[in-house]
């Protein structure tokens, strides 16, 4: 029986673990749908090697520094209970590999390549498990520190805050350090309006993501025996609650349509375990309002150029969703308890600092070292020509 347990369990995760490698395939479509087309192929490139550049990160080191687990042993031993402690792995990497592909949709048509990809070895190996480790591992006892104060852990089931939150907060200083794309902000006040150059694709992108989530969110019980469908449900109800108020604040703007069930699927993901569904609908259609009115304001009137709003869908509304699980995880609004909204708020906060502190670090030193951003003749002919060569749709074919 226990050989039947450990297989289930490690093909538990392993079918979550693929489930979220999918999701890079969103957030790929995603930023291509977004970009224009002179950076499309760039937007692919840079997510499948974001994603390798992660696993060899977090395999040496960021696994490490969070779960202070190594690999360095020979495959008998890591094929102990079914490998379960590999697929594990291999689940956490996708989540770890999330925060470069958050980052990517902010700072999109003007970084350079490979800076970016130095940048998603520090983030991935080093910014992202501290914190990582500090609330789903126990590490430095600040959550030992919070049951005690508060009553109750931090709470975080599926990475509101632990990815979502951390990932849109590093890249808030990476966008402001980059600077707007050249031509987007007038010196007389205009803007030059750079719409999606494929809905279509943006959808595809933003569906993927969707049905990927639910692995995200699902799975992160991390065995047979934890799994409930209550997370399935109060997934589906944020993602409906999201695109339903997206759909109306946004005046039926299908880029917004298309992200409000991404912001409430963010918002949702700390506190899927605990909301009573009806919870979890307010909880996602807040966080579709919230993308919505802070993604005009920060483009609009603050003129942060934050491609894909990447700050306002994955760092507000994961903050949100921190503190939500707080609100909506209590008994007395029809939750299973055992949260203590102050625990949420703490978490919430330190999590952001550490996500500002790690961002502005890494993305500081090598703007001051390397810089960030292609010059100005490269970002005109688009990323596609100037870093790999070749455009997404070339205008003619060759002779041969």
């Amino acid at each position: 029986m226990d050989a039947h347990k450990d297989g289930a369990n490690a093909l538990f995760i392993l079918l979550g673990a693929i489930m979220i490698l999918a999701m890079h395939a969103g957030f790929a479509f995603l930023e291509l749908g977004t970009v224009r087309k002179k950076n499309q192929v760039n937007a692919l490139v840079k997510i499948l090697v974001d994603f390798a550049v992660s696993t060899i990160a977090y395999f040496f080191v960021g696994y490490g520094i969070a779960y202070g687990i190594h690999f360095f042993s020979s495959a008998e031993v890591l094929a102990d209970k079914n490998g379960y402690e590999l697929v594990k792995f291999f689940f956490l990497l996708t989540f770890a590999a999330a925060i470069p592909a958050i980052i990517s949709g902010g700072i999109a048509e003007r970084a350079r390549f490979h800076p970016q990809t130095i940048a998603t070895a520090l983030l991935v190996g080093l910014v992202y498990p501290f914190f990582e480790g500090i609330a789903w591992n126990g590490r430095f006892g600040i959550q030992d520190w919070l049951a005690h104060t508060f009553g109750a852990v931090f709470h975080d089931f599926a990475g509101s805050v632990v990815v979502h939150a951390v990932g849109g907060w590093i890249a808030l200083p990476a966008v402001l350090l980059l600077g707007a794309r050249r031509g987007r902000y007038m010196k007389n006040g205009g803007m030059a309006a750079h719409p999606p150059s494929s809905i279509p694709f943006l959808a595809l992108g933003a569906w993927i993501l969707t049905v990927g989530w639910f692995g995200f969110n699902v799975m992160s019980a991390q065995s047979l025996d934890k799994m409930n469908g209550l997370v399935a449900v109060n997934s589906l109800m944020a993602m409906v609650g999201g695109t339903l108020v997206a759909l109306m604040m946004g005046k039926n703007d299908p880029g917004f349509a298309y992200n409000g069930p991404l912001a409430g699927l963010v918002a949702v993901c700390a506190g899927s375990d605990l909301m009573h569904p009806l919870g979890a609908l307010i909880t996602g259609g807040i966080a579709g309002a919230i993308f919505v009115w802070m993604f005009t304001l920060a483009q609009n009137k603050w003129k942060v150029d934050d491609v894909l709003g990447v700050w306002p869908l994955h760092g507000l509304c994961g903050a949100w969703g921190g503190v939500a699980a707080g609100i909506f995880g209590l008994k007395a609004l029809g939750g299973v308890g055992g949260v203590s909204l102050w625990s949420q708020l703490f978490g919430t906060v330190l999590g952001v600092a550490v996500a500002l502190i790690g961002g502005y670090a890494v993305y500081g030193v090598l703007k001051a070292t390397m810089g960030l951003r292609l010059d100005p003749e490269e970002e005109f002919h688009g990323a596609d020509l100037s870093i790999h060569r070749i455009s997404s749709t070339p205008e003619r074919e060759s002779n041969w």
